[in-house]
């Protein structure tokens, strides 16, 4: 029986074998499961034309949609991937621009695009093509990124990615992708001097909003001071606490929510955690934070066994992802940081975060089973080069010409 042959397309047949392969699908089926279930709960306040599961058939038709973006990661050949990250990110920054130009408003965000079929939004795959990109980016120009010049060139796509997802405006998708690049260039061996330096830059970006949008601003740090504006930008917290203690230690019931019937706004979005720990109380709020610190573990597992390092960066995107988003939704709810709007992976209701979130976990399972290897990609000291030296590198050594010895001979005397 002949060998069989390496598929040369884009897909490649399910990858199978990995004992963390399937931990994490096991993970993320809980996650999925729980979500569904307090979407369903969470949104019965808030569904249109009295149907009470609505909202809960759109989710999941978005689920739907999720497991086959799933798979369809899962197949995809990992370097075939990587290797269309330029192409990605000139995609995401397209549809970020239209969004700017036909975007629909909704809240007072212009955030998505009516596709009819679906409301997509791109600031959510601009999250996952940032991870490709970076990964593409250390594999081709490790040896120049740590040189601040060079840095802020090759890096421009993103930083033009946030500042658009700022103008919708979503700081908070805007700080995850920044979140994610930080992550990954540090991972790369980008310098701590170099860090230092993009860290100050954010935070100046930052301020900078800030001052410009005072209503931002004054919702920003609502949390610092909660009880100084209770009919304002403080309501949304108040509400939170309120059904988070009424949840105890047991909790009402699933579906006995009474925050979700108009008093906490957005229950099904971002306070689905509210819900959670008013239902199922503080014992399912901790399941819940278990379940989190049980992907990441999972996670981090995965990037730990891969041996080729792009990939292994795209590992650390991606967990840094979800679980940033996890932490900061979960200390928003629990006003231990900022409103910003971030979801809740695999809790909140939204199509496209949904999808985009679990074509995410196909890469890492597909990861989890890759077994090739790369050469040592870890940023370094950049070394300045004109086009001069460039070409001599790449010209062939010319041999040396050898005189006869006779004629040598006569030159010495």
């Amino acid at each position: 029986m002949s060998a069989r042959q390496p598929l040369r397309g884009f897909v490649q047949p399910l990858p199978r074998g990995s004992a963390t392969g399937r931990a994490l699908l096991v993970v993320t089926t809980v996650l999925v499961i729980f979500g569904t279930i307090f979407v369903a709960s969470a949104s019965e306040g808030q569904a249109a034309n009295g149907t009470a599961f609505s909202i809960m058939a759109h989710d999941g038709a978005y689920l739907c949609l999720g497991v086959f973006a799933l798979y369809c990661a899962a197949r995809v050949r990992l370097e075939r991937l990587v290797r269309s990250a330029p192409l990605l990110i000139v995609a995401g920054l397209v549809l970020l621009l239209a969004v700017k130009a036909v975007g629909v408003t909704t809240n007072g965000g212009k955030r998505w695009l009516n596709l009819h079929v679906i409301d997509l939004q791109p600031s959510e795959l601009f999250k996952l093509f940032t991870v490709i990109f970076i990964a593409w980016l250390v594999q081709h120009h490790h040896d120049e990124l740590n040189n601040w010049r060079q840095l802020v060139i090759w890096t421009t796509p993103v930083w033009l990615g946030c500042g658009l997802i700022v103008l919708e405006p979503d700081i908070g998708t805007a700080s995850v992708v920044m979140m994610i690049c930080f992550s990954m260039l540090a991972v790369a061996g980008l310098s701590s001097r170099l860090l230092l330096r993009v860290l100050v830059l954010a935070a100046v970006a930052v301020g900078g909003y800030v001052l410009v949008k005072p209503y931002s601003a004054k919702r920003f740090f609502s949390f610092l001071h909660p009880n100084t504006n209770l009919l304002g930008s403080g309501y949304q917290l108040l509400q939170s606490r309120i059904g988070l203690g009424a949840g105890g230690v047991t909790g009402l019931g699933l579906g006995h929510s009474r925050e979700k019937w108009g008093l906490l706004p957005n229950p099904h979005t971002d306070f689905i955690f509210t819900i959670v720990g008013e239902e199922l109380g503080l014992i399912g709020a901790l399941a819940v934070i278990a379940l989190f610190v049980a992907f990441l573990m999972v996670s981090v597992r995965i990037a730990q066994r891969c041996s080729n390092q792009v990939y292994q960066l795209v590992a650390v995107g991606i967990t840094t992802w979800i679980c940033a988003e996890a932490l900061i939704n979960i200390s928003s709810v629990l006003g231990w940081w900022a409103v910003t709007g971030v979801p809740l992976p695999f809790f909140s209701y939204g199509g496209t975060a949904l999808i985009t979130e679990l074509a995410a976990v196909g890469l890492l399972y597909n990861i989890a089973h890759d077994r090739s290897r790369s050469g040592d990609l870890t940023i370094r000291e950049y070394r300045l080069t004109n086009f001069r030296e460039t070409v001599e590198r790449a010209r062939p050594a010319r041999p040396i010409e050898r005189q006869p010895v006779a004629r040598r001979y006569r030159q010495d005397y």
